[in-house]
């Protein structure tokens, strides 16, 4: 079996599952953030709910909205505030973060389980080993009055990475890649599970980039076999090792190989995801704002990577540079480190940690015309300012490179 069918054979307690069945799940968390709370508060009461299933099993996360950048962002923190009261949900977070960082990073999530959201990067969490993945409004309003739903079980595509990723090669790198080469709707419905060497050698951190960006092909998850990093990260003991083992012999719809030693640093090109090019090839773009942060890196090592290289360093006169850490955790320990006041030193804007910038919503907002150099997951036509502005979606090495240069370079 692949691990999605894995996952859902333990999940369900059947003996076997085949790939396109449909089944009842029973999910372990469900995920709300805020800018689809009213949304979903008001279906759940017109399908004639009362009270949750079970308030431990949701999570509720104010990250898109805060601080409120319009007035009428007020009325859905309202609303949560009076659904949070009502059903005496406990886990509850506001302005701690992102949603698809707070998830894993405070524990929610552990390997085997099966998680949904009301966002798409909910795929995020199959770096730890779990069947995560987004959901509409409706059907999450469904699952917290029930406390199931269906899924049907993915077709899998495998991707094998075997090798040592060259120097100033980051895991952006390799998933853009792949989605280049799968295209943005290669992966509809299907889940995708990582494999090979340079795998089992990456981060957690880097895991979680590249399960994060899945969904820009179409994936429904994207999985990592859990091993004992995962283990450490979630605290669970090695024991669940033994329920998810990798099977050669899987049935998969597709095997993709790849040899880490070919990646090279790349940008997703405006305004799509798939249209991926190495940088080298391209002509020389000048940069108008980067944006360091997002659910994808803006993370402790993401961070990390950038203030090793704008130490010492000026950001060129011409560009903004804005960091966004994916938590207040994270924060923290940027500061503790140093990171921070690397950036504040070189010239950089540092904001509160949440969506911000990413999600069009405030800290940053691109004019007319701008070149964007960015560390998220979408570049597409709008989304993170004007309609007329261009975003390129890079790793945090290239940002961090960009900013200084003041024109896009991996170098």
């Amino acid at each position: 079996m692949t691990l999605a069918e894995q996952i859902i054979k333990w999940k369900t307690n059947k003996t076997n599952v085949l790939p396109s069945e449909i089944l009842m799940v029973k999910p372990d968390k469900i995920m709300i953030h805020d800018i689809f709370i009213p949304f979903v508060v008001e279906k759940f009461y017109e399908m004639g709910f009362e009270k949750v299933f079970d308030p431990d099993r949701i999570v509720i996360i104010f990250d898109h909205l805060v601080p409120a950048a319009k007035a009428e962002d007020i009325r859905h923190f309202k609303i949560a505030h009076e659904f949070i009261e009502k059903q005496g949900i406990k886990n509850v977070h506001e302005s701690d973060g992102i949603c698809h960082q707070l998830m894993h990073e405070q524990g929610y999530v552990k390997p085997g389980d099966i998680v949904f959201g009301t966002d798409s990067h909910t795929v995020t969490y199959g770096a730890l080993g779990v069947f995560s993945s987004g959901l509409g409004y409706t059907d999450i309003a469904s699952i917290i009055g029930t406390g199931e739903t269906w899924i049907k079980v993915p077709e899998t595509i495998r991707i094998k990475i075997d090798g040592s990723l060259p120097k100033g090669v980051y895991a952006k790198d390799v998933i853009l890649k792949i989605i280049g080469d799968i295209g943005a709707d290669g992966a509809s419905y299907k889940a995708i599970e990582f494999v090979g060497s340079t795998v089992e050698a990456m981060s957690i951190s880097s895991r979680l980039t590249m399960s994060n960006m899945v969904v820009e092909a179409g994936a429904k998850v994207g999985l990592f076999y859990p091993d004992e990093k995962t283990c450490r990260y979630a605290d669970v003991s090695n024991d669940i090792l033994t329920k998810f083992q990798l099977e050669d012999s899987a049935s998969t719809i597709k095997v993709l190989e790849y040899k880490a030693e070919e990646f090279v640093p790349v940008a997703a090109i405006p305004s799509n995801v798939d249209n991926v090019k190495a940088i080298k090839e391209l002509d020389e773009i000048k940069v108008d704002q980067v944006f360091i942060g997002s659910c994808t890196n803006g993370r402790l090592e993401d961070l990390e990577v950038a203030a090793s290289i704008l130490q010492g360093k000026r950001i060129s006169k011409n560009v903004k540079l804005v960091v966004t850490p994916a938590s207040r955790e994270v924060y923290e320990m940027a500061a503790t480190n140093g990171y921070l006041e690397t950036f504040v030193k070189a010239g950089a804007i540092i904001t509160h940690p949440g969506c911000g910038l990413c999600c069009g919503r405030g800290g940053g907002i691109v004019g007319d015309n701008e070149v964007l150099v960015a560390t998220n997951n979408r570049n597409f036509l709008g989304r993170m300012g004007s309609e007329s502005s261009k975003t390129y979606l890079v790793s945090p090495a290239v940002a961090a490179l960009s900013a200084i240069k003041g024109f896009l370079t991996y170098e």
